[in-house]
């Protein structure tokens, strides 16, 4: 099995995908977390399971590549040593791939109503998005006078 990309378990550890993208972390949590199965050699196997310190590292850090970059490589070992561990890493990536590429990059955005004294994003995957300028709203009416913005 192919290394997991550090940026896919880097992007879902800092909640890229929203709810969708948190319960895909979740299932590779308690996957990472399960048991081992029976090694198939009848080896002794270790009592702590590869890439549970990883995962909790990358956790607490989750824009350290580094950190992305050792589970990946943890979870490579543990599926090398356990089929089905392997196997279920496997499904869990077809699934993690399918949220991430979601939608064929289509987007629908709608805005109805209401007035905006700011910017307005619409889009699809942003990251890193900020806005550092401040717009004020325009000034209110006096008392009695008319709103330009109504007819009369």
């Amino acid at each position: 099995m192919d290394p997991i990309s550090a940026g896919l378990l880097e992007a879902l550890a800092g909640g890229v995908g929203g709810e969708l993208g948190r319960q895909v972390w979740v299932r590779l949590s308690m996957l990472v977390r399960r048991p081992f199965q029976r090694d198939e050699d009848g080896g002794a196997l270790p009592a702590t399971c590869p890439g549970e310190a990883e995962l909790a590292r990358l956790e607490e850090q989750p824009a350290d590549p580094m950190r992305a970059q050792a589970l990946s490589a943890a979870l490579a070992m543990r599926a090398a040593m356990d089929s089905d561990f392997h196997a279920r890493l496997q499904q869990w990536l077809t699934q993690a791939t399918a949220l991430v590429h979601s939608g064929d990059g289509t987007t629908s955005n709608e805005i109805s109503g209401g007035t905006f004294h700011g910017p307005v994003l619409q889009g699809r995957d942003f990251s890193g998005a900020s806005f550092t300028t401040h717009t004020e709203p325009p000034p209110l009416a006096p008392p009695g006078a008319a709103d330009p913005g109504q007819p009369d």
